[in-house]
């Protein structure tokens, strides 16, 4: 058995892809679960922020810490809004300079369609591999995320900035012709951020561990269904996948206390 506070699983670049899940009593091999049962029981909840047993408004923080920690700023979810590099600040310059201000890349994914995203380049391929995307490439490579925002922007209006998250769990993506897609991005970006763009689509491709996609997905929450029990069978971004069509995301439920037993 073991009990702890709910994380983003951490992951390991290989074929598959290896999942670790920390716990108080130290990290779950995820992926040695496969094919076993399950029980998740929800035993309350603590801000990851700070430590305190609150309940989880967004992001695995409470309410307060929400709308006051730098890592809950508005220029996560769009990096257009940065203004780090202007010497201004959002919530704290200290952090947001540190976070803003080191080398961005702006992608194309494919997870169940294609999809645009930026991240810091230090989180390559991690925030691929969080977002379930089985393939993906840079686009280019920008010195802070203020500029990595302007090129996303730019793309939104012939890509799509959000992940079907249903349609990825069921494996069911669109045939993408990767060098047509790559140079149509290209020619979107405005022409500010040429000196950055790479010249080459260099493919990456990920395998993930899952022996069988549900053909239909029912998210399981902890709120409403306090106890779980199921059969796992594979793992994609972020999600645990069970045998009865059940998926549960472990990153959005971050900052809920659980138990969880495992069974043969």
């Amino acid at each position: 058995m073991f009990k702890g506070t709910l994380k983003k699983m951490i992951t390991e670049l290989n074929s598959p892809i290896h999942y670790f899940l920390e716990m108080e009593s130290g990290y779950v091999h995820v992926n040695q679960c496969i094919g076993k049962h399950i029980t998740i029981s929800h035993i309350g909840s603590q801000c990851l922020n700070c430590s305190q047993e609150l309940p989880i408004f967004r992001q695995g923080f409470c309410k307060s810490c929400f709308f006051e920690t730098p890592a809950a700023g508005d220029w996560i979810m769009r990096p257009e809004l940065s203004k780090a590099h202007l010497g201004e600040a959002d919530r704290d310059l200290e952090y947001e300079k540190k976070m803003q201000l080191q080398p961005h890349i702006l992608y194309l994914a494919l997870s169940s369609h294609l999809k645009v995203g930026v991240t810091r380049k230090s989180q390559v391929p991690t925030r691929w591999i969080d977002q379930g995307a089985h393939e993906a490439l840079v686009l280019l490579e920008v010195p802070n995320r203020y500029l990595a925002g302007v090129g996303e922007v730019a793309l939104k209006e012939h890509f799509s900035d959000k992940t079907n998250w249903r349609k990825m769990l069921q494996n069911e993506s669109e045939p993408i012709v990767w060098e047509e897609a790559f140079h149509k991005a290209l020619d979107q970006l405005p022409k500010d951020l040429k000196p950055y763009m790479k010249t080459t689509a260099a493919l990456e491709k990920f395998e993930f561990p899952v022996q069988s996609y549900p053909t239909k997905v029912a998210s399981l929450n902890l709120t409403k269904t306090p106890l779980y029990e199921g059969k796992l069978m594979g793992i994609r971004g972020q999600y645990l996948l069970f045998e009865d069509q059940t998926v549960f995301n472990v990153r959005s439920n971050g900052g809920q206390r659980v138990k969880l037993c495992f069974q043969s």
